[in-house]
């Protein structure tokens, strides 16, 4: 009976597309089934972590008086902002060094802790679940650091770092957070080397600063089970920054030690990091706000990590939020730092403060428009860099560099933003005991600045793979660099207090921290570690000789020179190009030299480019 019922229903051709169609759909319907079954089992959750946003609140350069398009804690909320209406469960850590790092909390908020602070602010209205302390927390003292974290409605991390009690000092040193049924444990540590850097701040003498590696066990133990996902929140980088032996301020050896976290951020080197010790994600990202890492992990049915990825995502596609800019302590500290800088008249009819004076202005102008005479020849911004490096230091030879090409202090009053135009960075100053052999390997690698000259040049170049920022010049030793030598055989005649600098004669450098932490050291140009560190910035170094030794009248050591270049200085040739380079009808030869034999051709191009202005 069945059997011919079946038989019945398939010769009739309808009735057997109807079955087919019915089989297809009850095949998907159940596939649809397990697949939401499957996804009912399994919990997802985003982690945005950030770090060393260094007070850039705003997006906005102030030593050169205009908004940045990359950057700041506004682009970064607005990129919050839409993972939170993207996906149901997103935790936000950070990894210190937030309250300091631009005229807006240097120079003012953070010289009145009792106030409101705009960092914390911010950090409060994005909704922050927590922050690990960094090292630049500290510079302005404990009771200072206390007052302005104490305004974060997040508790603020720091499990290695302890004070007379034995007591975190920023009152925790791990949390359990806990949304849509995942439970994250974060555990905070800063680099134990604070004390190298700020031992003279108020209070920090009075704090016990452990190894990481071994607050993160501690606190492990302490946590046990009791959570999915365990991240240790670092701010230190990847590998060891001073104790290369045992590794206590070295998210490696975190990781090594404690196989109960999960993933690992890291922060305070600046620096882009996606990587893996094992199977251990490890995450960190740019400053000022540039960079958000994005870690995205699927836990099973039982709660356990089924699958963890990263991703760091940059701020230049992400417009800044209003929101932040128009918070009222922000908006008025943004202008109060503008006017400030500018040294506008403010309300009551005074000036921002005059910091000192000039006899003259200390850049010369350029020759070649776009090719800044400051990276050809000696001038006396560097020179003013250097004394005061050498003063403060003691150190036999000084390192700096131009960070802007068009850097200059004009002749008469000098107010802050005139310091930051010729130094805009808070970095600190190293003193470190080098060999000459060592100290001529680090001015050859400098200046692999220079593109090498070529018979027939009118004009000196520089390597577009090496960015200017990172080129040197050198006080306290006499040189001179060929550029008509290939990188690496350029720097001669070395001469140290009158007698030629030999290999194995030791001298004390100083040299920004950046300088070593980014070049100096990852280059093995240097084998020894700093001595000594500044307790302020260079920058406040040359306010304070300003306020010390005005007028200051500018001097030029001229202890170096280019040589090996012949740039034809005396055919007219090169007048005419350099006039046409000047005018517009030429871009500026600044990575590739232009040559006189190709003289006709350039000559043809400008003479084009004059007519379609005309």
């Amino acid at each position: 009976m069945n059997g011919g019922h079946e038989d019945i229903l398939m010769k009739n051709p309808k009735t057997k597309k109807l079955c087919i169609v019915f089989l297809i759909m009850a095949a998907f319907i159940a596939v649809v089934a397990v697949s939401g079954l499957r996804s009912c089992q399994e919990t997802h959750a985003v982690i945005l972590a950030t770090s060393d946003m260094h007070a850039n609140i705003w997006g906005y350069s102030y030593e050169d008086n205009k908004e940045t398009d990359n950057n700041g804690m506004a682009r970064l909320y607005t990129y919050i902002k839409k993972i939170r209406e993207e996906e149901p469960v997103v935790f936000l850590v950070d990894a210190g060094d937030d309250i300091q790092g631009t005229i807006m909390t240097d120079d003012i908020a953070n010289r009145s802790p009792d106030k409101e602070h705009p960092v914390m602010t911010a950090m409060n209205f994005m909704d922050y679940d927590c922050m690990t302390i960094g090292n630049h927390e500290f510079d302005w003292g404990i009771p200072a650091m206390k007052k302005i974290l104490g305004q974060a409605d997040f508790p603020v991390l720091g499990a290695n770092v302890l004070d007379k009690d034995g007591a975190p000092v920023t009152g925790k040193g791990w949390i359990i957070l806990e949304r849509g049924g995942i439970r994250l444990a974060v555990i905070g540590v800063c680099t134990p080397d604070v004390p190298i850097w700020d031992k003279d701040k108020e209070g920090v003498n009075d704090l016990t600063f452990e190894a990481a590696n071994a607050a993160v066990k501690k606190a492990a133990a302490e946590i046990g089970d009791r959570a999915d996902i365990i991240l240790v929140s670092a701010h230190m980088g990847q590998y060891a920054e001073y104790d290369e032996e045992k590794g206590s301020d070295s998210g490696e050896k975190i990781v090594e030690d404690n196989p109960e976290a999960d993933i690992l951020q890291v922060a305070h080197m600046h620096i882009t990091v996606n990587d893996k010790i094992g199977n251990v994600p490890i995450v960190g990202v740019r400053n000022a706000g540039r960079e958000i890492a994005r870690i995205d992990v699927t836990l099973d049915q039982d709660r356990k990590i089924k699958d963890i990825s990263t991703e760091i995502v940059d701020m230049a596609d992400y417009e800044p939020s209003e929101e932040i800019r128009q918070l009222p302590v922000v908006k008025q500290l943004h202008e109060e730092t503008i006017q400030y800088l500018q040294g506008n008249p403010e309300d009551d009819g005074d000036k921002g403060e005059v910091i000192g004076t000039t006899t003259s202005k200390f850049q010369p102008e350029d020759e070649i428009k776009g090719i800044p005479e400051g990276r050809l020849k000696d001038t006396a911004v560097i020179d003013l860099i250097h004394k005061v490096q050498l003063l403060n230091s003691g150190a036999d030879v000084s390192a700096c560099s131009l960070f802007k090409s068009d850097s200059d202090l004009p002749e008469g009053e000098i107010y802050y933003k005139n310091i930051f135009d010729i130094y805009k960075y808070d970095n600190t100053l190293y003193r470190i005991s080098v060999t000459g052999k060592e100290l001529k390997d680090y001015m050859e690698w400098s200046a692999g600045f220079y593109n090498q000259w070529m018979p027939g040049d009118i004009n000196i170049s520089f390597d577009p793979e090496f960015p200017d920022y990172q080129y040197d010049m050198f006080a306290g030793v006499n040189y001179e660099i060929d550029i008509s030598k290939p990188k690496g055989e350029r720097i001669q005649n070395v001469m140290f207090k009158g007698e030629p600098l030999e290999d194995d004669q030791v001298l004390k450098l100083c040299v920004s921290n950046f300088r070593y932490s980014a070049a100096l050291k990852p280059n093995k140009l240097v084998s020894e570690r700093p001595e000594w560190e500044s307790s302020c910035s260079v920058r406040d170094m040359i306010v304070d000789h300003f306020k010390q030794n005005s007028p200051v009248v500018p001097e030029i050591y001229n202890n170096w020179r280019i040589t090996g270049a012949d740039l034809s200085v005396n055919d007219p040739r090169r007048d005419e190009i350099i006039d046409h380079i000047n005018d517009g009808s030429l871009p500026a030869p600044i990575n590739k030299s232009y040559n006189l034999k190709d003289y006709d051709e350039l000559a043809a191009e400008a003479e084009v480019e004059s007519d379609r202005n005309r």
